[in-house]
């Protein structure tokens, strides 16, 4: 079966790209134009269900992707190698006689373009260089100002959009477009991903679900057989679901249940380990269905264990809370919830920090994605607490811990109520540096 691959790329080096996967058989392409940035989230939101991978024209329309969460799906884009650049120079330098000084630069780092100077035999360092931060925009504004101060005599820039902008305004402009050895090679690397990916789709699952059949019924008398078909009927339920998910379902002991699969369809009905699947035969055991423990190893007995591991750690939160542990020893969950996490039971450089703190390698990962995830490294305790699903005096105690073993400090306090107790601020570095 060939693999759906999404282009998304700009008009034009279309033709050119196209032109290449062509030539790879094991690919089915689809190609998606834009213009702007913005289209990229409806693109991938209207068609990442039938694509398997997702290729962009370059690491900008590539980071919108990532930034967008629209598709759960191998991300790859098209690098800006030396080789295109050089093309490019060659051109301005031998053609258009223009002096290296007199050209403002884009998204290529310093170190890239010292490399391709250093070829052409070019001393000066790059002075008007700006890579990207995150902006198109900035990067428009950086060549403008530069050729309208008479700095500059053109634009050399890698983004479709901004050498538009710069034309319009009259601004000489060249731009890096990518060769057809770049796309070779990414294309390389995407195969190679994709026979990883398959190999580790075809990994033991197994969810061992935890069930009350008789939540939600009324505290009237019933005899043993209707009882007995209040969990016949509950059983069948899940026998709907071991079907859908081309698993196979056994009792696991008293209101326990674990169903056989794979990692691929586990990802896939949990949208790459982030929500509960949404399917009709879950929904009808709202209630029934209290919590779900997913474990995936390389073998069956592997996997089960990681699951009734992975059904452990769903008791902090309230019923309905499914976590996954992975054979590196990785857990995540609760699926779909604000307050999911992703953190490590393995790992040295936490174990060092866990032997100076006292703190586990499970909490102290657990701090560390969050930081990740909110973007900062200051936290109080009322916001760990919440993140953690832990009460904020335990919360306050973690930090205490971490500021006695000068993993911490306190950079100040916030006062949402004014009655109330001032919260104190924590800076937190997890290194022993």
């Amino acid at each position: 079966m060939k693999i759906r691959l999404g282009y998304i790329g700009v008009e034009d080096t279309m033709e050119m790209v196209l032109a290449v996967i062509r030539k790879y058989p094991d690919y089915e392409c689809y190609p998606y134009i834009h213009t702007r940035f913005e289209e990229i989230d409806d693109l991938l939101e209207q068609h990442s269900g039938n694509m398997d991978m997702w290729l962009f024209s370059g690491p900008l329309p590539y980071e919108a992707a990532k930034q967008s969460g629209k598709s759960f799906k191998p991300l790859f884009f098209i690098p800006y190698t030396g080789t295109s650049l050089y093309r490019t120079l060659c051109e301005i330098l031998y053609q258009q006689k223009l002096h290296i000084d007199e050209l403002s630069f884009d998204i290529l780092t310093q170190a890239e373009l010292q490399q391709v100077f250093s070829e052409f035999g070019i001393k000066h360092s790059p002075i008007y260089n700006k890579e990207y931060t995150g902006s198109d925009e900035a990067l428009y504004e950086h060549h403008l100002k530069l050729w309208e101060e008479g700095k500059t005599k053109a634009a050399v820039t890698c983004v479709w959009i901004v050498q538009q902008k710069l034309a319009r305004m009259g601004v000489p402009v060249f731009r890096v477009r990518p060769t057809e050895s770049s796309v070779e090679s990414v294309l390389n690397t995407a195969l190679r991903a994709h026979e990883m990916l398959q190999f580790m789709d075809a990994q033991v699952a197994v969810q061992i679900i935890k069930t009350d059949p008789y939540n939600g019924v009324s505290q009237e008398l019933y005899s043993s057989d209707e009882l007995f078909n209040m969990e016949m009927a509950l059983t069948q339920k899940l026998l709907q679901y071991a079907k859908k998910v081309q698993g196979s379902l056994k009792g696991a002991g008293p209101g326990r249940f674990a169903i056989f699969t794979t990692r691929g369809i586990v990802r896939e009905l949990t949208n790459n380990f982030t929500t509960i699947p949404d399917l009709a035969e879950i929904q009808e055991l709202e209630g029934r269905l209290t919590n779900c423990g997913i474990g995936i190893g390389k073998t069956v007995y592997e996997a089960e264990l990681l699951a009734g591991k992975a059904l452990l750690h769903t008791k902090p939160y309230k019923e309905g809370a499914w976590m996954i542990f992975f054979e590196d020893k990785t857990i995540t969950g609760p699926l779909g919830k604000p307050e999911q996490l992703s953190y490590s039971y393995v790992s040295d450089e936490l174990q060092k920090i866990s032997a100076a703190s006292s703190l586990s390698i499970a909490t102290l990962g657990k701090i560390q994605f969050i930081l990740r995830k909110r973007g900062t490294d200051e936290i109080n305790a009322y916001e760990l607490a919440q993140h953690m699903q832990i009460l904020p005096r335990s919360a306050r105690r973690i930090l205490i811990q971490l500021e006695a073993s000068g993993l911490a400090q306190i950079t100040g306090e916030d006062n949402p109520h004014p009655r109330g107790r001032p919260r104190k601020i924590y800076r937190i570095d997890l290194s022993l540096e």
